[in-house]
């Protein structure tokens, strides 16, 4: 593992994810883990509890945030938490919002890295991908590059892991994402579980899912597949926003203050002894 982080104060070794959908796990179902999801942040903090003994684990975001919740709602928790792990992404959704303003956010987004290196945590974070959802968004792709390009920048300047996740290959598959198109499914956070994992030198063994090629779609299926998708998450989608609701209103985090991991059995098994408990 590296030597850059673990150990804290009395040998604590203490792990704190936040974000947004993309951190809460969003995409991957569960039906034994709170918010009915787990997600690549679980699936590290099991393998960092699995290669040493003693990590704590928190996972404070949730689904829909923006960048400004995320420093309202989540920062001071995390800091109090005082960790040696910090995994951040923020400021997805508020490239897909109409009118904001990229350097306001990106300045926020760097005061925010700011705040969490002052800890002496190792922190990670992670560039966005370019999804290939709909000409509708492509709009958007712009932004998407300005915000990769100053989240390198600012990774470089305060000593931060960069999960380059928009250099990864294997998303193009569309068996990466969940039927919503926006989020990953299954086989992508566990993919970039191990990424993460790697990229922090911690030993797994998990592997990339290995699928025939796609079958190739006749034009009838795409279109069904296309209204399919309409109806279902992108209609959905923009009512929300013009009620200025999200689906994360009635949400509280996942993991809201550290949990030991166990060794064997990880998350799930923590919720059957908390269940067994009661």
């Amino acid at each position: 593992m590296r030597g850059d982080f673990g150990d804290g104060k009395n040998g604590r070794r203490r792990y704190v994810a936040i974000g947004d959908s993309f951190t809460e796990g969003v995409g991957d179902p569960s039906k034994v883990l709170p918010n009915g999801v787990r997600g690549w942040a679980d699936r590290v903090a099991e393998k960092l509890a699995k290669a040493q003994p003693g990590w704590e684990y928190a996972n404070l975001a949730v689904r829909s945030k923006r960048l400004r919740h995320i420093i309202d709602e989540q920062l001071a928790p995390a800091l109090a938490m005082e960790p040696t792990l910090v995994t951040l992404y923020a400021g997805g959704n508020d490239i897909l919002d109409f009118g904001t303003d990229m350097d306001a956010l990106l300045n926020d987004y760097e005061l925010l890295v700011a705040q969490l290196s002052e800890t002496g945590a190792t922190v990670v974070l992670f560039t966005g991908f370019d999804v290939k959802v709909s000409a509708v968004l492509e709009p958007f792709k712009k932004r998407n590059t300005l915000y990769n390009q100053r989240v390198r920048e600012i990774a470089a300047k305060y000593g931060a892991v960069l999960v380059d996740y928009w250099c990864f290959e294997a998303y193009k598959d569309s068996r990466m994402w969940a039927p919503d198109r926006l989020h990953m499914s299954k086989a992508g956070h566990k993919y970039l579980a191990a990424q993460v994992l790697d990229h922090l030198d911690v030993p797994h063994k998990i592997s990339p899912k290995e699928w025939e090629p796609p079958s190739r779609l006749t034009l009838r299926e795409w279109e069904r597949r296309q209204r399919r998708w309409v109806n279902d998450w992108v209609v959905p989608l923009f009512g929300r926003k013009l009620r200025g609701v999200t689906l994360g209103d009635s949400l509280e985090p996942r993991w809201p203050q550290p949990v030991k991991v166990p060794r064997k059995g990880g998350l799930k098994k923590l919720m059957e002894n908390r269940e067994a408990a009661q």
